[in-house]
C-alpha cells in the first residue's frame, strides 16, 4: 500500500525495556552459499541489508558503517555480509560484476541500494527508505541478536513459531495474521518481535483500502475527529512518516481528556510497536508523550 505522502510510566518503560538489545548482541551475520537461501526467507519477517564484499575492495570503512547503522537499529533490519570471493556462484547468478555493492531484500525481493562505497549519511538514507517501504509492506517484525563474536555462524533459519503468521501475511489476510501473532503472544507474553509483528498486522487491517489523500483530507477539515486523526496517523506511517503521525496523535492527547485522550494514547503505543521501541523518532515521541499525560 502506498501513501502520499492514558498510560502510567510503568507501561511506557515497560515497552522501552521490552526493546533493549541483550548486551553485546550484534545485528550482522556472515552468509555463504549454504544459508544465502536463508537470508532470502528472514526477508518475509524483516528487512534483509547483503552486503556483497571482497577483502580486496578496500572498503572497511562502508563494511564500518554498515555494521554501525545495523547494530543502532536494534533489530529493525539485519545486515547480512556475504564474501564474494567464497560464494562465486551466487555472485554470478545475481549478475554482480563490481563490490562492494549493497542490496535490500523485501519478501524474498531484491531491491539494489547502490553499488561502491558512500558517505554514511547516505547510506543511512537509503536504508531509511527500504524501511519505510518495509513498514508500508507489513514487514514490521524485528531481527534477532546474535552473540556478540558469533557473526560467522549465526543461524539463518526462520522462527518456525512465526510461520503460519508470516503465510497469513504473505497472502494479504492481515486479520487471520493478527490472530497468529495473538497465539504467539499468549505462549510467551512479552515477545517483541510477535508484538511488532502484531502491531504491523493490525496497522494493514485499520488502513484497508482507504485512498490516503482522501483521508489525510478528513483530518485535516476536522482536526476534533478523533478517529479521523487516528486514520490520518495509520496513513502517515504506512507513508514513511512516522514523525508526522507521532506529532498528530500526541496532539490529541493534549487537547483531549477521557476515553479520547487513552484513544489517542493507546494507538500511539501501537505504531510505536510498529516502528520499533528503540528506534530514536520512537524515544523522542515517548520522551513527548510522557511530557503531555504529565
Amino acid at each position: 500500500m502506498n501513501a502520499s505522502f492514558g498510560a502510567n510510566a510503568m507501561d511506557l518503560s515497560g515497552l522501552a525495556a521490552a526493546a533493549k538489545t541483550p548486551a553485546g548482541a550484534s545485528y550482522v551475520v556472515e552468509a555463504d552459499e549454504k544459508t544465502f537461501e536463508n537470508v532470502l526467507n528472514l526477508s518475509m519477517r524483516h528487512p534483509v541489508v547483503i552486503e556483497f564484499y571482497s577483502p580486496r575492495a578496500n572498503a572497511d570503512a562502508l563494511s564500518a558503517d554498515l555494521k554501525s547503522l545495523a547494530n543502532a537499529a536494534a533489530g529493525r533490519w539485519l545486515l547480512v555480509r556475504l564474501n564474494v570471493d567464497a560464494a562465486p556462484r551466487i555472485a554470478q547468478a545475481l549478475g554482480i560484476q563490481a563490490v562492494p555493492m549493497v542490496v535490500g531484500v523485501l519478501s524474498g525481493q531484491l531491491m539494489p541500494l547502490f553499488q561502491g562505497t558512500r558517505e554514511r549519511s547516505e547510506v543511512s538514507a537509503l536504508i531509511d527508505q527500504l524501511i519505510q517501504a518495509a513498514v508500508a509492506n507489513g514487514v514490521v517484525a524485528k531481527a534477532q541478536p546474535v552473540a556478540a563474536g558469533a557473526e560467522a555462524e549465526a543461524p539463518l533459519e526462520p522462527d518456525v513459531r512465526f510461520a503460519a503468521a508470516d503465510a497469513a501475511m504473505e497472502a494479504g489476510d492481515y486479520a487471520l495474521a493478527v490472530a497468529e501473532f495473538d497465539k504467539i503472544l499468549s505462549a510467551t507474553p512479552g515477545d517483541s518481535e510477535a508484538a511488532a509483528g502484531k502491531a504491523g498486522a493490525e496497522l494493514l487491517v485499520r488502513l484497508g483500502d482507504a485512498d490516503p489523500n482522501l483521508v489525510i483530507a478528513r483530518a485535516t477539515a476536522h482536526p476534533d475527529d478523533v478517529d479521523a486523526q487516528l486514520a490520518a496517523a495509520d496513513m502517515e506511517v504506512a507513508g514513511g512518516v512516522p514523525e508526522a503521525a507521532f506529532a498528530r496523535l500526541i496532539g490529541v492527547v493534549r487537547a483531549t481528556s477521557g476515553a479520547d485522550r487513552d484513544k489517542a494514547r493507546v494507538r500511539l503505543l501501537a505504531l510505536f510497536e510498529t516502528i520499533g521501541s528503540s528506534d530514536p523518532m520512537v524515544l523522542k515521541a515517548r520522551r513527548d508523550l510522557m511530557s503531555a499525560l504529565y
